[in-house]
């Protein structure tokens, strides 16, 4: 009996000092820190380690592997409601190689490849009913490339441009019919309001949103130093929901360059009561969404 003893005792004792702390979460062996006080193995972040309201404590709000406390492989993020939220792929903590996000709906809504912190090569945008929004390319640099098209809900094409180095250089829009809606050249960048051409529409415009962006006015909205996101890191581009410092929510959208390019930006008074939630669409502000109700 003795000798049982002294063959059990070492192999306990190993495997404590293997690691610090662990969870189990039905039957499995999860967040590890191991004697180094580093993250390794499979992690799952609950609503109780991140903070944020919407989360209950005990809801998973991300998971995925760490190896010396570097997120490796694909990280899953999830809504509040359990549907999966995005899917990125990590190296030494930072998004590597392809990356998807999802619409509450389940249907998906935007998905990549990211290198060096920033979006390269194809980029697609989802409308939630399932047709592309947006299709872009990114270069080594992460500036926009090439041919660049934005589509209507209904499939057809809204605003095809020609980009080099992330700078316009021609620009043409459609109405929904398909019939051209404005040309535009641009130098440098910047817009060239002499060879600017504007058509009417030879069919009624029928749809609420395109009357809506057609008058609306650019209004640049970007990322506030003090803005947080609720996982990640943010680098100014891609679909982000970011908090103030009273962990409020703030901006919830797609970024380019640090600028809100569709999406929603949340208002508060002195109080820190939300008053008024404004939209955007390609840059534009369009109107304010309905505040909720208590």
């Amino acid at each position: 009996m003795k000798k049982i003893l002294y063959i059990l005792i070492p192999i306990f004792i190993c495997s404590i000092s293997s690691a610090q702390s662990f969870t189990i979460d039905k039957g499995d062996t999860i967040n590890v820190i191991d004697a180094n006080n580093l993250k390794q193995g499979f992690w799952r972040i609950f609503g109780k380690m991140k903070k944020l309201p919407e989360y209950q404590p005990d809801q998973v709000v991300e998971e995925g592997n760490y190896e010396n406390s570097r997120k490796q492989g694909i990280w899953k993020n999830f809504f509040p409601n359990g549907k999966i939220k995005s899917e990125i792929a990590y190296v030494n903590s930072r998004p590597n190689g392809t990356y998807r996000t999802y619409f509450e709906n389940g249907q998906v809504e935007e998905e990549g490849s990211w290198e060096n912190n920033r979006n390269t090569g194809g980029f697609k945008r989802f409308h939630e009913n399932g047709q592309t929004a947006q299709q872009f390319v990114f270069n080594e640099s992460g500036k926009r490339d090439g041919k660049q098209v934005y589509f209507y809900e209904n499939g057809q094409v809204m605003i095809e441009a020609d980009i080099v180095g992330g700078k316009e250089k021609f620009v043409k829009e459609y109405y929904e019919d398909g019939s051209v809606k404005a040309e535009k050249y641009f130098n440098d960048g910047e817009i060239d309001v002499t060879k600017t051409k504007v058509y009417e529409p030879k069919t009624p415009i029928k749809n609420k949103e395109e009357k809506e962006l057609a008058s609306s006015p650019v209004k640049i909205v970007k990322a506030d130093k003090d803005d947080v996101v609720n996982s990640g890191k943010f680098n100014g581009n891609g679909q982000h929901t970011m908090y103030n410092k009273d962990k409020q929510l703030s901006k919830v959208g797609f970024f380019e360059n640090y600028r809100l390019m569709d999406g929603l930006l949340y208002k508060y008074d002195a109080n820190g009561i939300l008053i008024v939630i404004e939209k955007y669409k390609a840059g534009r502000y369009i109107g304010d969404a309905p505040l909720p109700k208590e």
